[in-house]
């Protein structure tokens, strides 16, 4: 995990999953020519949204959950050269099930 960093509300820290991308003739696409991950690893969650009567919701996510997020979501960060998300939670569609 970068840092100590500690998400705010409802965001969530995430490690975008790269995908090495083969053409069906082998040929391995270089990073520019991918498109952006929506598939990414929680590296942190925030404590939740807080309601109008001042009650916490936390979110339905945990550390080293795996997810689908929206494509042009987040703001990105880079630490000791890994590129890390930071999401809402609003923006994350799936969570997806260990096999």
């Amino acid at each position: 995990m970068p840092r100590a960093l500690h998400p705010l509300g409802d965001r969530v820290i995430v490690k975008p999953l790269d995908r090495q991308e083969v053409t069906k003739g082998g040929i391995v696409l270089p990073d520019t020519a991918k498109e952006r991950p929506q598939e990414g690893e929680v590296v942190a969650v925030g404590p939740g949204t807080l309601t109008n009567e001042g009650k916490r919701v936390p979110l339905d996510l945990k550390t080293g959950d795996h997810i689908i997020y929206a494509k042009y979501s987040g703001t990105e960060f880079k630490e000791d050269g890994v590129e890390y998300l930071i999401i809402r939670e609003s923006d994350i569609l799936a969570k997806i099930a260990a096999k």
